[in-house]
């Protein structure tokens, strides 16, 4: 219980932040802007501060659940409802074939520790095919509705985004919990000493990217039926680059990071785009320039983001879970006598790129007994090395 508290009072601080009186719709459209860049953020904060992959493509998997609803909402007269486990479905398969088609190429999934440039490219499908209608888009696309309720307005579409926003961040928080949010974690230090511990490196980075993908594509569905509209504009490489922003600037690592930075960037947003122009008289687009400088700035003040930075200031601390070390394993039996086989290695080879580092080497490794590779580049001949002898 004192685990959930936090996110219970989140909860309910922001259901009842429309109920404020005297509170402008401007406000609502800007918490609904913050809780749609939250979603993406999420993906990324599990891609890219847990994963170690880079992202800046996550906008386009926005674009693939929000053409999916505009089409069949518009096109076929589905509801709106039903289009969002086919957005979801379309966002994932996305996904896959980019994941697939980069294992395919570089044979190991995101290799180069960034995403496969597939997915920056979709941006321009969006423009180019005619059913998705080219650069202007699609509009009128119908919005939700419950009963009799049609969510029209900023405030009513408000709760089902941060309905979605608390889901998502539970969800991401017990998957980094469990057996395979562990694997995640393993994947920032490299895939070798991941795959040492026998983690399935390709299996773990697809699912992350196949994960962040759906979460984009969650709110790319969302920012479909609160705008009513879908073209190609948000979805581009930009926005992608400003998604992957909000992760660092909050915390990459933090779930609620994502939340805290996709705050803080539309808030910036916003005031540098209604208050430079009467300092400044409209001259030049300077909007950027403050905004990067400004993002900057704040990276100098929190280099790991500003939710861990906030939170080493708090007077208390959140509780943490500890493991349970009561339990311990039973000793296992030794073998007897000093020429038990406890390791064999039968023709062993490593090679890095076009650099072979070790060709079919083969030997075993007995009780009571330490065997080494030494050569050049730290691997080569095999030796023999009793306890108490010393090799350099």
């Amino acid at each position: 219980m004192p685990q959930r508290l936090p996110v219970i009072v989140f909860a309910l601080v922001m259901a009842a932040i429309p109920f404020i009186p005297g509170l402008p719709p401007f406000w609502i459209v800007i918490l609904d802007n913050i809780g749609l860049a939250a979603l993406v953020a999420m993906g990324l904060v599990l891609l890219t501060g847990v994963g170690g992959l880079t992202s800046f493509g996550q906008a386009a998997f926005c674009g693939f659940g929000a053409y999916t609803t505009a089409v069949l909402t518009t096109a076929y007269g589905v509801s709106p409802w039903l289009t969002l486990p086919l957005s979801l479905l379309v966002s994932g398969l996305a996904a896959v074939v980019l994941g697939l088609v980069t294992v395919a190429v570089v044979r190991t999934l995101f290799a180069a520790r960034h995403h496969p440039p597939g997915a920056s490219a979709c941006f321009y499908l969006f423009s180019k095919l005619e059913f998705l209608g080219r650069n202007d888009g699609i509009s009128s696309i119908p919005p939700l509705s419950i009963g009799s309720v049609r969510m029209i307005d900023p405030g009513t579409i408000y709760f089902v985004i941060w309905i979605a926003v608390l889901v998502a961040a539970l969800l991401t928080m017990n998957l980094l919990d469990s057996r395979t949010g562990r694997a995640i974690r393993a994947l920032r230090r490299g895939h070798i000493a991941a795959e040492a511990f026998g983690v399935q490196t390709p299996r773990a980075k697809l699912l992350v990217f196949i994960y962040a993908a759906v979460l984009a594509g969650l709110s790319g569905w969302l920012y479909a039926h609160f705008v009513r509209a879908a073209n190609p504009t948000p979805f581009g490489a930009q926005a992608g680059i400003e998604y992957l922003f909000i992760a660092v600037v909050g915390g990459a690592g933090y779930v609620w990071g994502g939340v805290l930075g996709a705050a803080i960037v539309v808030i910036l947003k916003e005031i540098l785009q209604s208050y430079l122009p009467y300092l400044f008289h409209g001259e030049g687009q300077l909007e950027t320039i403050v905004f990067g400088i400004l993002l900057v700035v704040l990276l100098q003040l929190a280099p790991t983001g500003v939710w861990p930075w906030l939170v080493a200031r708090l007077p208390f601390r959140p509780h943490r879970k500890r493991p349970d070390t009561s339990l311990t394993l039973p000793a296992r039996a030794r073998a007897a006598g000093s020429a038990a086989v406890l390791l064999q290695i039968d023709h062993a080879r490593k090679q890095f790129g076009g650099v072979i580092a070790v060709n079919d080497v083969s030997f075993d490794v007995k009780a009571r007994e330490i065997v080494a590779l030494i050569g050049p580049n730290g691997a080569g001949q095999e030796h023999d090395l009793q306890p108490g002898d010393r090799r350099g």
